[in-house]
């Protein structure tokens, strides 16, 4: 009886192709393994920068870096504090989101599960241009468009929900408020979490929406029971995503805002400021130890995007059932 031999060309050319095989699953690896870890060591680079021109700084600090209301780090002693920078980056994220985010999610469901795909199509495809529109054109548009047109609302809250206090307009003046940076950074959060958001509820497992439909569902109901909870964790992480860039925003808030440092509870009010628009307005003009302190503002806003992300992927771990991993 004839028998193989194991030196067989077609053997050895499986070995070969198995060999090369490992040998490109070993490169990858290490191509991974080395991405991450440049990564970690970029991001502890910024880190060790910023806290070491952070502390020349703060250590020459005549006041409380927390808690000031005034920017002068000119002065003599100098003076400046992070107290209105912080409050005017949080406020206007928190208007930002609490816009954006609904609104996302329900023109990613009209997209994704109600329009017709002839309508679909090209609406998904407008929201992926607002997502390259640049911050600059935002901001001019804001300047030039939404700012005297959301005079109107601006009187219009102070005369009917003024008794809410944070709508209550104490100073008049134009709509160049924390208000309309709000809005302002919902309109350009509102494509990136829209268009996560959308792709997550297309990757919905068939099966679970037909299984509901099966039972009698209705179309809300399949949304509610189906689709929403297994795009929870997307939905998290897309907002995360647009709040990083609403925490960051530069050159949109510094066209509409008009900065400065009082420290008002009354959204309508024109005034206020964020980090990143500090940084930008202030950084040209700056000495080195102005620079140094806008460096030290920096820092706090790099530690609250850390501590924002850090959170967003506690909430998404706590929630794996959701993901869509197991499906």
């Amino acid at each position: 009886m004839a028998t193989t031999s194991p030196d067989t060309p077609d053997i050895r050319s499986s070995r070969r192709a198995t060999s090369v095989g490992r040998a490109g699953d070993r490169v990858f690896s290490g191509l991974s393994r080395g991405s991450g870890i440049t990564l970690l060591v970029i991001m502890a680079a910024i880190a060790v920068f910023l806290t070491y021109r952070a502390v020349l700084a703060i250590s020459q600090d005549s006041t409380n870096f927390f808690t000031t209301f005034e920017w002068n780090p000119a002065a003599n002693p100098p003076v400046f504090g992070i107290a209105v920078l912080a409050f005017g980056t949080v406020v206007s994220s928190v208007i930002a989101m609490a816009i954006a985010v609904p609104v996302a999610i329900g023109i990613a469901l009209f997209i994704s599960h109600y329009a017709p795909r002839k309508l679909a199509k090209p609406l998904a495809y407008v929201v992926d241009l607002l997502a390259a529109v640049p911050s600059i054109i935002y901001g001019l548009w804001g300047a030039i468009f939404l700012v005297p047109y959301l005079d109107g609302l601006n009187k219009w809250l102070d005369q009917y929900l003024g008794w809410t206090y944070i709508f209550d307009k104490s100073s008049d003046g134009v709509a160049r408020n924390m208000f309309t940076v709000g809005i302002l950074l919902a309109i350009m959060i509102l494509p990136i979490i829209t268009n996560v958001t959308r792709e997550v509820f297309l990757q919905v497992p068939r099966m679970h929406e037909e299984a509901a439909l099966a039972l009698g569902a209705t179309r809300w109901e399949v949304v509610r029971m189906s689709v929403l909870p297994f795009g929870r964790s997307g939905i998290i992480s897309a907002s995360m995503l647009g709040l990083g860039r609403a925490l960051g925003e530069t050159m949109a808030v510094a066209v509409v805002l008009s900065p400065s440092f009082v420290l008002s509870g009354h959204l309508l009010d024109p005034g206020g400021g964020t980090f990143a628009q500090n940084i930008a307005a202030k950084f040209n003009e700056a000495n080195e130890f102005g620079r140094d302190a806008l460096i030290a503002s920096g820092l706090v806003l790099f530690v609250i995007t850390l501590l924002v992300n850090g959170a967003a992927r506690m909430i998404i771990a706590r929630r794996k059932e959701y993901s869509g991993a197991n499906a």
